[in-house]
């Protein structure tokens, strides 16, 4: 386990170099001590002061009304950084292939990875600490225009990995003994996930990028640091209150769940492909995957094969078998959230991010094509899911691992009717169901796969 967990290092380490930026997300994800906690002496009447005042804002927000959220759709997506979303030329390009294309959804960067609001957005926090960097110039004649070609938005907010805020407010920020702000490898500071300051201002942003037109808000970097001198962060009993990284990334999400939901938003967030089995890589970044699906519409996993070291799934070098590897992924997802529904009622939606990029720092890889993309978009399919996004930090996708629209609504009656199929059919003499092909690949589905997501197994998750 060591060896593959030092393979994964290395392997984090050169893809940090080919500006992909998911693969900055996890460079060294390592057994991470428990934080350091120190306490400032708070008595036991501010403790009840301070709980008073929780009860009285919970009992402010159940009383608020709802606003009606429009009719879900099934989203096959793509990832649009906020540069090519601000120019034309491009976007004029991308939604063309839109048009031609089974593709029906984007999500572009709003909070992006260096903390900057990606447009004019007049809020009180972004507006106090000056957040604001335009790369996309008008934003209003865009969403006009996404709405014209039927393509639904989602809002990418990237969370707790924000260089820019602690650089404007160093008290939120994720700071060493010697009272200095936390870096990472690349010399970038964190915020404190424990400081609620934060998650009121990712609400906040989460309005604004509603009020723009966005359909849906997707958290990104929902978790901690992991990377070489993590373990020297020093924590508030104040703020930390004896919880857990994963019970307060699960707390963070319950409450940026109920205040969004009440506008009427769409709530979505990205987890690591690592902690779908749990373990310590769950512990280590805070995520836990079904608890977090609890508080969600949508739960994001980021399953490229290119992140799973070889043997894992028992597949031999996971990126040359894409299809196998999603397959496997994804059957560990629906094992994980067996147990789990949505408050309310209902299951959480799964929707996968899924590789159209070629990992050729790997030793073993394959050039991904169009073949490749549709390979892991059917299994996704094979494995009762219905909803997927690619990423391609270039965003350059190959469009010709798409249907048309016409040829995925036929495909989508021809699951349909597969899956019907499967539910009424005959088991076999060993009182097993009969397994089934995949329509298009012909591959026999059903299959036992190993539960994924085991720490050391995973070479990186995005």
């Amino acid at each position: 386990m060591k060896t593959k967990l030092s393979l994964f290092l290395v392997c984090a380490a050169l893809a940090s170099t080919t500006g992909c930026k998911r693969y900055e997300r996890m460079d060294e994800p390592v057994t991470t001590p428990a934080p350091v906690v120190v306490t400032r002496g708070r008595d036991e009447k501010e403790t009840e002061e301070t709980q008073e005042e929780i009860s009285e804002v919970q009992i402010h927000v159940t009383t608020e009304p709802r606003r009606n959220r429009p009719a879900p759709i099934k989203v096959k997506g793509i990832y649009i950084s906020a540069y090519v979303a601000g120019t034309q030329s491009m976007m004029d390009d991308i939604i063309r292939h839109i048009d031609e294309t089974e593709i029906n959804a984007v999500v572009i960067d709003v909070k992006d990875d260096n903390g900057r609001i990606t447009f004019a957005m007049d809020t009180p926090m972004v507006n106090e600490i000056g957040a604001v960097k335009k790369f996309i110039p008008d934003i209003e004649g865009l969403m006009k225009k996404l709405k014209e070609h039927n393509i639904y938005t989602i809002a990418r907010v990237v969370a707790f990995r924000d260089p820019y805020l602690p650089e404007q407010k160093p008290e939120l920020a994720l700071k060493l003994g010697d009272g200095s702000i936390y870096r990472d490898n690349k010399g970038l500071a964190w915020v404190n996930p424990y400081k609620k300051e934060i998650w009121d201002y990712l609400v906040e942003v989460g309005i604004g990028a509603h009020e723009a037109g966005f359909d849906e808000v997707q958290f990104d970097y929902i978790r901690f640091s992991t990377e070489k001198g993590v373990s020297s962060v020093i924590y508030d009993e104040a703020d930390v209150q004896g919880r857990s990284r994963t019970d307060i990334i699960t707390e963070f999400i319950d409450y940026a769940y109920e205040k969004l939901e009440k506008e009427g938003i769409y709530v979505a967030a990205d987890v690591f492909g690592a902690i779908i089995g749990g373990g310590v890589d769950s512990d280590s970044v805070g995520q836990s995957y079904g608890d977090m699906a609890e508080h969600l519409d949508y739960i994001c996993p980021m399953i490229y094969p290119s992140h799973y070291g070889d043997g894992n799934f028992g597949i031999e070098h996971p990126d040359t078998q894409p299809y196998n590897t999603i397959l496997a992924a994804l059957k560990g997802s629906k094992e994980a959230l067996g147990g789990h529904s949505k408050a309310g009622g209902g299951q959480i939606v799964v929707r996968p991010w899924l590789q159209d990029f070629t990992a050729s720092y790997l030793s073993h890889y394959i050039e991904y094509g169009g073949a490749q993309v549709r390979e892991q978009i059917q299994a996704v399919y094979d494995a009762g899911y219905d909803e997927w996004m690619l990423w391609s930090a270039a965003c350059r996708y190959h469009w010709d691992g798409l249907l048309s629209s016409q040829e995925a609504q036929a495909q989508e009656q021809s699951m349909r009717e597969s899956r019907e199929a499967q539910m009424t059919a005959p088991q076999n003499p060993s009182g097993q169901e009969t397994p089934a092909q995949s329509p298009s690949t012909g591959r026999v589905t059903g299959e036992a796969c190993p539960k994924a997501g085991i720490i050391g197994r995973v070479r990186a998750a995005a």
